[in-house]
């Protein structure tokens, strides 16, 4: 199994990332080892996460979801797929 996470930092940052190991690298986080990022913003606290069969799958949401916006994210996070349907830059209109 692998996942996609995102965690929510100290400061209010969203930080998204992938694993095979989900309670393993929550604990890196939490101690200062799992990034650069998150250690300088400690503690962080699990906001979503979703489990993949592969971990090129996981890879792959993270990457998609780490170039979403931060009011993007948490729409995401609060309501789905469905919430951020229309959101690429592409096709939204100003507003």
């Amino acid at each position: 199994m692998a996942y996609v996470y995102i965690l929510e930092c100290s400061d209010g940052t969203l930080y998204v990332g992938s694993t095979r190991d989900l309670g393993r690298r929550l604990d890196q986080h939490q101690v200062g080892l799992g990034s650069a990022y998150t250690r300088r913003r400690l503690p962080v606290r699990l906001l979503w996460r979703e489990e993949f069969a592969r971990i090129d799958e996981a890879f792959a949401w993270e990457k998609r979801i780490q170039g979403w916006s931060h009011a993007k994210r948490l729409a995401f996070i609060e309501s789905g797929l469905d919430a951020v349907k229309g959101w690429s830059a592409r096709t939204r209109r100003p507003g």
